[in-house]
């Protein structure tokens, strides 16, 4: 049968996304068109005999640095080939640039053929906090994107522009919220609405104290279900205050670059997500 490659538009990468809730990923509700901003390129599709059956992304989010997820074969096409046919296609998008990725286990190793090389983990954490109304804490407003731009790049060590502009703005299930002290803003938090509870990424904050009060005051405005956050295995201290309020740690991944990988900041306290980092 023909097998063809396509870019996605915004209903597309939509109908991806639904097959990765099948997988159990969670996505956010609102996640198709944050996604497509970021690269409107960037979002693969493989066709065999007209049927979709690999899904991929590899989203430029500057002239050194993408990242590559949302990797899925549909089960029937599955040990023939298509993933990797779908995989090669769509990682000539990013030219030289540095392409990271966060590795489910299962992969890892073709990952690593692939020339990726692991450089630490994300671990998902899930549970409940209690709603904080944390003093200086405020819904973000576009004036606001500058300043968080600039907070991004520290902690994350790559430059994102049109991501964070789709990201961070408000609409419905999702908002942001920064935290200010003294007139200048200090971190901030991305809340969204999940088909099963609510994530929150990207997570700033100048420390650990800081991190939970984002988390307890995005807590008072999430919906219902648990709370997901993909910490960085670095980030010893935040996790260790989220496991002793009985978060549980659902699963772990690999974060792996092919290129050399980027130098976060000690302001990064959670990623915004696993599918574009």
């Amino acid at each position: 049968m023909t097998a063809t490659i396509e870019t996605l538009g915004p209903d597309g990468l939509a109908e991806v996304l639904g097959w990765a809730a099948e997988e159990g990923w969670n996505p956010g509700l609102g996640d198709a068109a944050a996604f497509h901003a970021a690269d409107p390129e960037g979002f693969f599709l493989r066709r065999v005999g007209g049927v979709p059956a690999a899904a991929i992304s590899v989203v430029n989010h500057a002239p050194g640095s993408a990242f590559l997820g949302l990797y899925i074969c549909r089960p029937e096409f599955r040990g023939q080939g298509h993933g990797i046919a779908t995989w090669t296609a769509a990682l000539e998008h990013a030219g030289a640039r540095t392409v990271g990725l966060d590795g489910v286990p299962a992969q890892q190793a073709n990952y690593r053929r692939s020339g990726f090389v692991a450089a630490g983990s994300s671990l998902r954490h899930e549970g409940t906090a209690a709603p904080d109304p944390l003093p200086g804490v405020r819904p973000a407003i576009p004036p606001d994107l500058p300043h968080l731009a600039r907070l991004d790049r520290a902690a994350n060590g790559i430059d994102r522009p049109r991501f964070l502009a789709a990201w961070l703005a408000a609409r419905d299930g999702r908002e942001t919220l920064v935290l200010e002290r003294d007139g200048a803003i200090t971190g901030f938090a991305t809340l969204r609405a999940c088909g099963r509870g609510t994530k929150i990424g990207p997570l700033v904050a100048p420390g650990t104290g800081a991190a939970l009060g984002l988390v307890g005051a995005a807590a008072r405005r999430a919906g219902a279900g648990p709370l997901v956050i993909d910490l960085p295995e670095a980030n010893l201290a935040l996790r260790r205050e989220l496991e002793a309020m009985g978060w549980t740690v659902p699963f772990t991944t690999a974060r792996m670059y092919r290129g050399p990988a980027p130098e976060a900041g000690p302001g990064l306290q959670a990623i915004a997500t696993m599918e574009l980092g």
